[in-house]
């Protein structure tokens, strides 16, 4: 297939996403349409821009990133212009950044070890009863990024560990090329039990686990959080927006920041949202840099 093909193909799945904005910096989804001739009746012109599309978007000012599954494990991210504020759509604001939130067991609860002893004597819905080991999350106790999951699947259930199966392999490597270990970030799911055939979670399931999560954003404090996934960005963001309308804004959680992207599971099934991807951790990146000052909410 030709390569102007391909690229039409690829804009017109991200603007059905409902993305306007494209890896190639200072262009909507819409003006790259237009520059190789998508969405209008072919010419002549069209055939010719259409052969030379990198080198007409080049010419039109846009600048190439570096995509996700073209960056070597251990290389700096490509840089992105520091403009200081950026422009962003207003994020989603839930909660606010008062700390000791919930009380009872969870208040005492001064270290993330102490949040996990709690998760594993958890009764408090019905998927303790089917899960073979709970999975309170792992990491650094002084993360300044904490990576937001769904819930354990197969493998997690077998090790009691976050992100360990081949969807967590991948997770690793994203981490890597943004110049950040396993070790310097804490990983956690939403829920702390594996769903029966790793089913959705359920609303009750949700709202007997979201006490856990809180308490450890409360006790980490990061810098910054990364929801991977429609499931994890619509339960932390009590949202029932697609991941293709959260992307691209700096949301807020009990006052962190919060980057939406995809799950390395759905990368896995779609190459194509590597690119995506790469745009948004480079954000979180910048975050966690104090490249750019997150707007007010």
């Amino acid at each position: 297939m030709r390569a102007d093909e391909l690229l039409r193909r690829y804009l017109e799945q991200r603007r059905e996403l409902g993305e306007q904005e494209l890896v190639l910096d200072g262009l909507s989804v819409d003006d790259v349409m237009r520059l190789i001739g998508a969405g209008r009746p072919k010419s002549a012109s069209d055939t010719a821009v259409g052969a030379n599309w990198r080198d007409s978007l080049r010419a039109a000012g846009a600048v190439e990133s570096t995509p996700l599954a073209d960056m070597p494990a251990a290389t700096s991210p490509s840089p992105i212009a520091d403009r200081g504020i950026i422009d962003l759509p207003p994020g989603i604001v839930v909660g606010t950044d008062a700390r000791e939130l919930f009380g009872g067991d969870l208040s005492r609860c001064q270290t993330i070890d102490d949040v996990a002893a709690l998760v594993r004597a958890c009764t408090r819905c019905d998927l303790h009863r089917t899960a073979k080991n709970p999975v309170p999350g792992e990491g650094s106790p002084h993360a300044r990024l904490v990576c937001v999951g769904e819930a354990p699947g197969a493998s997690e259930d077998e090790t009691g560990r976050p992100f360990v199966g081949q969807a967590g392999q991948l997770l690793t490597k994203i981490l890597e090329a943004i110049k950040l270990s396993r070790d310097d970030v804490f990983i956690v799911n939403v829920l702390k039990h594996r769903p029966p055939g790793n089913r959705n979670p359920r609303p009750d399931e949700v709202d007997a686990c979201r006490p856990y999560l809180v308490r450890q954003l409360e006790i980490i404090r990061p810098t910054v959080i990364i929801a991977l996934g429609t499931f994890a960005a619509q339960a932390l963001l009590e949202t029932k927006l697609s991941i293709g309308k959260l992307r691209g804004a700096i949301h807020r959680y009990h006052g962190i920041p919060v980057v939406v992207t995809y799950h390395p599971a759905a990368l896995l099934r779609n190459p194509a949202w590597k690119r995506p991807t790469w745009e948004d951790v480079q954000l979180a990146r910048r975050l966690l840099d104090g490249a750019i000052a997150v707007p007010p909410p």
